[in-house]
């Protein structure tokens, strides 16, 4: 690593962090400790992660688990749709042939299993230890530290209706926390699905290693930075320190488990259908004009320019911090299932390996538009009275989390 790219870094942190010092509501009174916190934590469990021998081993062991999960998924698809899903993962291709039948059936296979392994208890084991870590590290209540923690394993509704009698009573700091690390994390329920998309882009690299690194080391970031634009001391605790109960018996969740991978990847599709449909009305507009007065101009050179400085304060160079930016700015005005297509059809050479990387953590999130209406609606439906305060919050999770999953990527780079 050169001195160029060691600044470029140094520079990174100090930008990703002074991005959101405006939208404090007391900037005088932010507590720095939590900044240090927070990013040493990120160092930390990338190092765990990343680098030693034990975990990549069991990393690979989840790999070769992953790939048991999609023949399971494909024997599953081909009996109800009566032949197997398509290999050919080309975001242009059909999207009834490549991703309804491909890819949605993943997502509902992995809310199944997620559910099953909720109750049995072990999911829930490593969420409560990544919750008191967070509660002792950056002096959290104990029911927002589960609903932050849960994100890594749940969606960003199901996480906070581990905690819902205790909504109601959350600060608007903790309502920030919640909404942050449910937008700056990708649900395992949906990980497999974007495996099965990026798996002929990063042929070398354990996929699943690392959402689950990305969405780890995000949860830190994500309250980091909700310390930042609310800086309070207001703690909510549990009544009782037990995680409530989710589910009834293990058939109870693979019923349930699996009407909610359903809805899940229901929602998915109505969205993309609807996303991808629009970018292309107003792409047709703006090329129609552009083409008028002798250029070329779409959303996504839009997207590109607005979003390039970002991607550069990650470590990518600014030789291909436009097209990292694109990708950036596209899963954040649209989604993720847009986004990582868009990185996987890239040309050879537009991205380095490296940058490719960076590009893959600072993705991996909910982090759009969309998602702040769908976690909107949900909590609101929890607790209606707070609806005004979620609505408050929402501009502030949104830029948190988008920064909490940069500042995941910039860290990921020191180690690739």
């Amino acid at each position: 690593m050169d001195i160029f790219t060691i600044l470029q870094i140094i520079i990174g942190f100090i930008g990703l962090i002074i991005i959101a010092i405006p939208l404090s509501e007391n900037y005088k009174i932010i507590n720095y400790k939590y900044i240090v916190y927070g990013i040493l934590a990120q160092v930390f469990l990338a190092v765990i992660l990343l680098k030693v021998p034990l975990v990549i081993s069991a990393f690979e062991i989840l790999g070769y688990g992953v790939v048991v999960l999609q023949e399971a998924t494909t024997e599953g698809a081909l009996f109800v749709f009566g032949y197997p899903p398509s290999q050919d993962i080309s975001p242009y291709r059909s999207l009834l042939e490549t991703f309804a039948f491909g890819v949605l059936p993943y997502i509902i296979v992995m809310a199944c299993i997620s559910a099953i392994l909720w109750y049995w208890g072990i999911l829930p084991f490593i969420v409560n230890l990544i919750s008191k870590a967070c509660q002792k590290l950056f002096n959290i209540g104990g029911p927002v530290g589960l609903g932050a923690a849960a994100n890594i394993f749940v969606g960003q509704v199901e996480a906070p209706l581990l905690i819902r009698p205790y909504v109601s009573k959350l600060s608007n700091k903790e309502l920030l926390i919640l909404m942050t690390a449910g937008m700056a994390t990708v649900a395992g329920s949906v990980m497999v699905a974007l495996i099965s998309i990026l798996e002929n882009t990063f042929i070398d690299e354990n996929l699943i290693q690392h959402f689950i690194t990305a969405s780890v080391l995000s949860v830190p970031a994500a309250i980091m930075y909700a310390n930042i634009m609310i800086p309070s001391n207001s703690i909510t605790d549990f009544n009782e320190n037990k995680i409530p109960k989710v589910y009834k018996s293990t058939m109870d969740a693979v019923t349930r488990g699996s009407s909610d991978g359903a809805s899940i990847a229901l929602s998915v599709g109505t969205i993309l259908i609807a996303v991808i449909a629009l970018v292309y009305i107003v792409n047709s507009i703006l090329g129609f004009f552009s083409s008028q007065l002798g250029f070329e101009l779409s959303i996504e050179i839009i997207l590109g320019y607005l979003f390039a400085p970002i991607a550069w304060l990650m470590g990518i160079p600014w030789s291909e911090a436009i097209v990292a930016g694109e990708l950036l700015g596209i899963k954040t005005t649209l989604n993720e299932f847009v986004a990582y297509p868009g990185l996987a059809s890239l040309d050879s050479g537009e991205l380095s390996d490296r940058s490719k990387l960076i590009t893959f953590y600072s993705l991996c999130g909910f982090a759009n538009l969309s998602s702040v209406g769908i976690l909107i609606s949900g909590i609101t439906a929890m607790a209606p009275e707070r609806k005004d305060d979620l609505i408050k919050v929402s501009f502030k999770a949104l830029v948190g989390a988008t920064l909490a999953s940069c500042m995941t990527g910039l860290i990921v780079g020191i180690f690739i």
